[in-house]
């Protein structure tokens, strides 16, 4: 059938192109077809005019309504700076006492804390604050270095082992690996611990002979950074042994490797990273976390 000719059911026009026996009509384009190309066109028209739109080298074409997405959002910027400064400018002038008897501030102090904690500490310490192996709790009140606010302010300025010129520094002895004890003696002071420990239920093999034996040795090896009665130093960050919160483990396997091997954690500062009101609202916010209780010995 040739360009022109009628289709003989139709009775329309053909274009002569003809794909297995189909021939193809040769229909109109739509009306509304035509109308949204027109109004597309009008539409890319007008905001290639009124919008910034066209490159020119090292600058582009403003457009006539001088819209700058950058200014905009410099300005948004600024606007929530000078929102967030009528609480930040309260929160650094007053002390943990009186922020925590305003309640507007402590509203605050939780809804940027949670962000803070989120961002900054959920990794070692977990999103629940509960620790993970190796890293302490913060929800249960056994603090290294003291868990009042203005301790943890300080932990989280200056950092434990860290890089901080003034940064909290402890480091267990590596009493087997080093030499200072044998493995005889380590398993009497571990019989000792796990004897006296909170919430050990399951003490497995132990004989009386080891844990007398276990105390005299704590007494020479370990009192002097733990304690006499074994509940730990916050002056020295040596952690409280009686109680029930460990930060590797209390099973007879995990205090031997301890023992043997010696710990050294590591808490990064903070004092570069975080401004001094962030970790004003941190410490608040993770001693609440605790349950307010300040001054816990671990």
């Amino acid at each position: 059938m040739a360009i022109g000719e009628r289709d003989p059911i139709t009775g329309r026009h053909t274009t002569g192109h003809e794909w297995n026996g189909i021939e193809e009509l040769d229909n109109r384009v739509p009306r509304a077809v035509i109308f949204f190309l027109i109004v597309t066109t009008l539409f890319s028209i007008v905001y290639w005019v009124l919008m910034p739109a066209w490159p020119l080298g090292v600058t582009y074409t403003k457009g006539l309504l001088g819209i700058d997405q950058r200014a905009t959002v410099e300005k948004a910027v600024q606007e929530a700076a000078a929102r967030r400064a009528a609480w930040t400018d309260e929160i650094a002038r007053l002390d943990f006492a009186e922020i925590t008897k305003r309640p507007e501030l402590m509203r605050i102090v939780r809804e940027s804390g949670s962000t803070l904690f989120g961002d900054n500490c959920a990794a070692c310490h977990g999103t629940d604050a509960k620790g993970n192996p190796g890293f302490p709790s913060l929800a249960d009140d056994a603090w290294l270095w003291g868990g009042d606010p203005e301790t943890v302010a300080e932990t989280l300025r200056i950092g434990i082992n860290s890089t901080h010129p003034e940064t909290r520094f402890a480091q267990m002895p590596a009493f087997g690996r080093d030499g200072i004890l044998d493995r005889t003696a380590i398993s009497s002071i571990v019989s000792f611990i796990r004897n006296n420990a909170q919430g050990i239920d399951d003490l497995g093999p132990l004989d009386s002979k080891g844990v007398k034996e276990g105390a005299q040795l704590f007494a020479e090896n370990c009192a002097a950074c733990h304690g006499e009665d074994g509940r730990g130093d916050p002056a020295m960050g040596a952690p409280d042994l009686m109680d029930d919160s460990w930060l590797i483990g209390s099973d007879r396997a995990s205090l031997i490797g301890t023992v043997s091997q010696g710990r050294q954690g590591h808490m990064p500062h903070w004092e570069d990273r975080l401004t001094e009101t962030d970790r004003k609202i941190l410490a608040i916010y993770v001693t609440e976390i605790a349950g307010g209780r300040a001054g816990a010995a671990r």
